[in-house]
């Protein structure tokens, strides 16, 4: 089975901009839904140097149409200047839940 289900996976600095991303795509039905998890530490490069740092990850249910629309959004929205925005595609699912991501992430 072949679906246009993407996961679009966001690092986000705290809580607070996860919310206002989540919101926001929600709210403009670019995402069907977001989910926040609020405990994550990364360890990556940047600047030449091994950072670590507290992050929030969120996690838009959405169809890959959708995507360039997110991306912008997120960008436009997001405190850091290499965000991650990434899709995760969905090649397989309950039938019923993956019909809701359409419904509810089109305009």
């Amino acid at each position: 089975m072949t679906t246009d289900a993407i996961y679009i996976y966001i690092s986000c600095g705290d809580i607070k901009e996860a919310r206002k991303i989540a919101s926001y795509c929600v709210t403009e039905r670019l995402a069907a839904c977001g989910n926040i998890l609020p405990a994550m530490e990364s360890v990556y490069w940047w600047d030449d140097d091994i950072q670590s740092n507290q992050e929030v990850v969120l996690i838009l249910k959405t169809q890959s149409d959708n995507f360039e629309k997110v991306e912008k959004a997120v960008k436009s929205l997001h405190s850091y200047k290499c965000p991650c925005i990434c899709a995760i595609p969905i090649t397989q699912g309950y039938q019923p839940y993956l019909d809701w991501i359409k419904n509810e992430s089109s305009k």
